[in-house]
């Protein structure tokens, strides 16, 4: 199965890692355009043997394209969205831009591919810790259904894009020869620090980052219900989040029935050695990997009745976290 497609802010992060999947992954097209905005087009990028040149992204940019990933900010995917559609095109949306629209599908591919039949010329990819988390909840929620979740991330400088990867360089390199770190693509010092998601404060004293990841679970889940409570924060790490995960299931769950079921599971890798205290690490294991690590599956002996577990998990932010999540999505659809 070959399509037409479009790749929207293809100059950053996660626009290069989408073109790095649809090569490692030979997902078939027929034609490719490479968008970005005026500043880079005309630029040329080799890719699988060609030279494309970049085209500015405008609303004429989607006649005759099937799909187009979208990664260029959301304020760019409100933009465009309508000519999107109205080309015919089917805009898969890393943004957050309409995540939480009920008319555009919110999709993990392991959790609910279902819902992309669903799509009404939009389909949003959720917020990257959400991906990173459901991945390995979903299946254990689907055998015993997951009453109450909180969540710890910590969040590599991936998350805030190139400006902050190549920032917390710097300031590791001034502190270490003794210079005062400059603090620009992120709030606070980022080497050797760890501060509160720099994402906005609500009413409610969480923020963004940590309600997205709420509403966003309720929504994939289809569970209005389900209890979530998040603390997200920024940790020194360059690319890879982790996450403490503690569960609260409906009904007993012990760590081997967890081990046996995540073992089994699409997108997960177990890595839980206590003997050797050996653990998920973001930079040793998910770092530039598809699958989200899984370890420490232990008790929580604080929820009664043997229902609770914790888990430690790793994920790399830009690839399941972001492209591979879209464009899983993509190879899903029918065409």
């Amino acid at each position: 199965m070959s399509r037409n497609i479009a790749i929207a802010g293809v100059t950053g992060v996660v626009g290069q890692e989408f073109l790095r999947l649809i090569e490692e992954r030979n997902f078939k097209f027929d034609s490719l355009k490479m968008l970005a905005s005026s500043r880079s087009a005309g630029k040329k990028i080799a890719f699988m043997g060609e030279e494309y040149t970049i085209e500015e992204l405008t609303e004429n940019s989607f006649k005759g394209v099937d799909v187009a990933l979208f990664s260029a900010g959301g304020s760019q995917s409100k933009k465009f969205a309508d000519a999107v559609v109205q080309s015919g095109a089917v805009m898969i949306d890393n943004s957050s831009a309409f995540r939480m629209d009920p008319a555009a599908p919110l999709v993990v591919p392991e959790v609910n591919p279902e819902a992309i039949k669903a799509n009404k010329g939009i389909i949003a990819n959720p917020n990257c810790s959400t991906i990173i988390a459901l991945v390995p909840v979903w299946p254990l929620h689907k055998q015993n259904s997951v009453k109450r979740m909180v969540i710890s991330t910590y969040q590599a400088a991936s998350g805030a894009g190139i400006a902050a990867m190549n920032e917390l360089k710097k300031q590791s390199a001034d502190i270490l020869e003794g210079r005062e770190p400059v603090c620009e693509a992120l709030p606070y010092q980022a080497a050797f620090n760890v501060f509160c998601h720099d994402s906005k404060i609500g009413e409610n004293g969480y923020n963004e980052e940590e309600m997205k990841m709420v509403n966003e679970t309720r929504k994939i889940f289809d569970d209005s219900q389900i209890a979530i409570t998040c603390t997200c924060v920024r940790v020194p790490v360059m690319r890879a989040h982790s996450e403490s995960i503690n569960l609260e299931f409906e009904k007993p769950a012990d760590p081997a029935w967890v081990r046996e079921v995540l073992e089994d599971s699409p997108g997960v890798i177990v890595i839980d050695d206590r003997d050797k205290n050996r653990f998920p690490m973001p930079a040793i294991d998910a770092d530039g990997k598809d699958d989200i690590y899984v370890g420490r599956i232990r008790q929580d002996e604080s929820i009664p009745d043997g229902r609770g577990i914790n888990l430690w998990v790793c994920g790399d932010q830009i690839r399941k976290g972001a492209a591979l999540n879209a464009v899983q999505i993509a190879e899903a659809m029918d065409f």
